[in-house]
């Protein structure tokens, strides 16, 4: 019997993890990146390299747009090697980029103008979470399109969540999401540059807060890179520099007040500033070694 052939545009630290799941799990994959060499390692691995997203939207009815923002979301569907050029009507874009609700909005109405379904499916959960087919998918659009996307969104998520009918639904949720993970990260990092300053000894310190009641999942998950001293970016510090400016945008639109927000994108920016951005998220607390002198954990 033949495989379902399903697309993935995009193939960084979730795109990857999303197209080798769908190959263990018995899809054919046609895949696309900008980094040649990682969609050839990627056909190695069983996958189907593709020269461009409009090689990808030519030989599949279902394609995965895993980028990191709208200006690439809008390239590599409808920029000069676009996907949907060359989709078939009926089509289903599966859109998961972390955008501004309004532009999730626009974007299913321009695709269906063209006959192509969406979902609009921010994801949550993070590379390991993406290499386990074990996401979260924060989903909104026709039940049609999720009724004929069934077998793929259960092969790389354990929780899809069917949040509205239409598209915009998904993307205001993953933005309350990312409110609160950009807001964790950055709590951790302060607590832990206090503590430093202070004078306790960090693994200790992780290991009580970890089964206290300050305690939350990006303490858990991105204090080890700070204790390790190793910045290699997961989600880099520039992933929260757009993706909480995209909540502070969308709440001054309503009007609604986000201080605690603003003040976590100030240290993201500020890390930025001091040349982290590519670096993992973690590396806020950098901007307080460069504030009080504490010495951080390096890397061994």
């Amino acid at each position: 019997m033949a495989k379902s052939k399903v697309g993935v545009i995009g193939l960084g630290s979730m795109g990857l993890g999303v197209a080798k799941t769908l190959v263990a799990k018995g899809f054919e994959v046609h895949a696309c990146d900008v980094r040649a060499e990682v969609v050839q390692n990627f056909a190695r691995d069983g996958g189907v390299a593709a020269a461009n997203p409009a090689a990808v939207g030519a030989a599949v009815p279902i394609a995965i747009t895993l980028v990191v923002n709208a200006d690439q979301t809008e390239q590599v569907l409808f920029g000069p090697e676009g996907a949907v050029a060359r989709m078939a009507p009926g089509s289903i874009v599966i859109a998961s980029a972390t955008v501004a609700p309004e532009y999730a909005i626009d974007l299913g109405k321009r695709l269906a103008a063209k006959g192509i379904l969406m979902i609009d499916a921010p994801v949550s959960g993070g590379a390991a979470r993406a290499a386990k087919g074990e996401m979260t998918i924060m989903g909104s659009g026709a039940p049609e399109a999720f009724d004929q996307a069934k077998a793929v969104l259960d092969a790389i998520a354990t929780k899809v969540y069917r949040l509205g009918d239409v598209p915009g639904p998904g993307s205001k949720v993953k933005m309350i999401n990312q409110l609160l993970a950009g807001v964790h990260i950055a709590a951790a990092c302060e607590a832990m540059a206090l503590g430093i300053k202070a004078g306790v000894d960090p693994r200790t310190l992780y290991e009580v807060i970890s089964n206290s009641a300050g305690a939350s999942w990006m303490f858990q998950n991105r204090v080890p890179h700070i204790l390790d001293g190793d910045y290699a970016p997961l989600s880099a510090v520039n992933i929260f520099v757009k993706d909480l400016g995209i909540v502070l945008d969308s709440a001054k639109k309503m009007p609604f007040p986000l201080p605690i927000t603003a003040s976590a994108h100030q240290l993201y920016l500020a890390a930025a500033a001091h040349g982290h951005g590519l670096e993992d998220d973690s590396a806020v607390v950098k901007v307080f070694q460069a504030l009080t002198g504490i010495e951080l954990p390096v890397k061994k």
